[in-house]
C-alpha cells in the first residue's frame, strides 16, 4: 500500500458498458458529433457509428448515473432526428478512455 487515496481502478467504480441501437431517422442528421458532444459532457466513453441499415450503433461506458441520462438523451436524439426505437444491452467493459465517432 502506498498510503494515498488515489482513484481506484475503473472497475471499482461502478463502470459499466452498454451496447446502444437507435433507429429512426438517425442518420444525416448530425446524430453522431451531437453524441460525442454529450458524452463528453456526461462523462461517457466509447464510441458512436452508423449501422448499413439506417441505425446508430454506440457502445458507452461510464458509472450508472450517467450512463442512464445519456440513454435518457439517445432516446430523443439532436433536433433534426426522429428517434423510433432505443435498443440498450449491457456489455463488457473494455475501459475506453474518450468518445469518438467513428466513420468508415
Amino acid at each position: 500500500m502506498n498510503g494515498r487515496n488515489s482513484k481506484s481502478p475503473l472497475g471499482d467504480l461502478g463502470l459499466k458498458h452498454l451496447n446502444i441501437t437507435i433507429t429512426g431517422k438517425v442518420q444525416g442528421v448530425g446524430f453522431r458529433e451531437t453524441t460525442k458532444i454529450v458524452a463528453n459532457q456526461m462523462m461517457v466513453n466509447g464510441f458512436v457509428r452508423n449501422e448499413k441499415d439506417g441505425s446508430v450503433f454506440i457502445e458507452a461506458e461510464g458509472e450508472d448515473i450517467f450512463l442512464e441520462e445519456f440513454v435518457n438523451w439517445c432516446h430523443e436524439g439532436p433536433d433534426r432526428s426522429r428517434v423510433e426505437n432505443v435498443s440498450v444491452s449491457e456489455g463488457e467493459v473494455k475501459n475506453y478512455r474518450n468518445f469518438e465517432v467513428l466513420r468508415k
